[in-house]
């Protein structure tokens, strides 16, 4: 019996370049839809995991402290997210998503046909799989 080869860092990098293009497109078109930019998007999708300051939010998003207020002052305006001060720093300012905007990302999230229809071809196990080894690589920290 012999082993399968193991795939290298390069090729498993080189499809994780290719996975993310699909995705993004996706996410960008379905973004689109609701009449967002895909940084308009990511923010929502960000501030779906609970509310965030507004430089951990650009720190996140990796894009300048300006930028972000920009991309925050037009969501603010749709209605999408609202400003509050910090309850031990007033100069501290979290942006909370409102229900419209769990609304609006919730319907971003339906639209990246590609992306559901990819996922939905995986089995249970597969799927679990997928997301232990996501996690692994891209949100548990090794231990120091």
């Amino acid at each position: 019996m012999t082993e399968a080869p193991r795939v290298d860092t390069a090729r498993l990098m080189e499809l994780l370049s290719v996975s993310l293009g699909v995705y993004y497109g996706d996410f960008t078109v379905a973004a689109a839809s609701e009449n967002l930019t895909a940084s308009q998007g990511k923010a929502l999708t960000v501030l779906r995991r609970g509310p965030a300051a507004m430089r951990a939010l650009a720190e996140t998003m990796t894009c300048d402290a300006s930028n972000m207020t920009g991309i925050i002052d037009r969501l603010e305006k749709r209605g999408l997210v609202r400003r509050e001060a910090g309850a031990s720093d007033r100069r501290v300012k979290y942006v909370i998503l409102t229900a419209e905007g769990e609304r609006v990302t919730d319907a971003i999230r339906a639209k990246m046909r590609t992306t559901q229809e990819g996922l939905e071809r995986l089995g249970d196990q597969d799927r679990d799989a997928l997301y232990t080894l996501l996690e692994r690589v891209f949100v548990t920290l090794p231990a120091a």
